[in-house]
């Protein structure tokens, strides 16, 4: 069976009917991991700057409870597998996008948040400082000091949880909701190696394109 799954490599299957469904499901895949990180971008950046401590004055009594609490319900957040999150969600609104998109949004935002909060507490301090001096308030500062110093860091950190989204996205697809995992599923158990290996290439080859992506963006913002 490894011998037979190993030639099917040679060629793959490349037929223009099947290659317009690897097509269609590489597409739904894509399609449920921006969806998925579109929605951990809106917890995870918000909670992260709130888990950062920065929009906080040191003397503020606020700060040390709302940062406490904000960073364990971060942590409860990324400590559930997407595929549990997957599991729970289509028990509860069936075989929707929407469980897709929830399954990778609140593991993943729970996952940018915590990364977030540690690239905007590590900047320098003294642009800061100057910036302080000046009067700026700590929302400004946040707006014109910590997030322009942190943000060729979070924008690395966010392609690859963008690339890591997009095979979890794959993975997620053997629950049900359609895509490469579930395209792969079907191939599998008919024992279709050929598809299979088609299905395989095309999840490299946009993994390769977002580091591609991922790669020239952050050679842009550190010029």
């Amino acid at each position: 069976m490894a011998l037979k799954f190993g030639l099917a490599l040679f060629p793959p299957d490349l037929s223009p009917a099947f290659l317009s469904t690897a097509l269609r499901a590489t597409w739904q895949t894509i399609a449920y991991a921006v969806a998925g990180l579109t929605l951990a971008l809106i917890i995870g950046l918000p909670l992260g700057v709130i888990a950062s401590g920065t929009i906080f004055s040191s003397s503020s009594r606020l700060r040390l409870p709302v940062i406490g609490v904000t960073r364990l319900f971060l942590a409860g957040l990324r400590s559930i597998h997407e595929l549990v999150w997957a599991v729970l969600f289509v028990a509860a609104i069936g075989l929707s996008p929407v469980a897709a998109i929830f399954a990778l949004g609140l593991p993943y935002g729970g996952i940018l948040g915590r990364i977030y909060a540690e690239l905007l507490q590590d900047v320098p301090r003294e642009p800061l400082r100057a910036l302080r001096a000046a009067g700026a308030s700590p929302w400004r500062l946040v707006i014109y000091g910590y997030v322009p110093m942190s943000l060729p860091d979070m924008v690395g950190y966010t392609f690859y949880r963008f690339e890591c989204a997009i095979r979890s996205a794959a993975i997620l697809s053997f629950v049900g909701v359609q895509g490469l995992g579930y395209q792969l599923q079907l191939s599998l158990r008919d024992l279709l190696f050929d598809q299979v290996w088609t299905l395989l290439l095309f999840l490299v080859a946009v993994i390769v394109i977002v580091d591609l992506w991922s790669s020239r963006v952050r050679r842009s913002l550190a010029s």
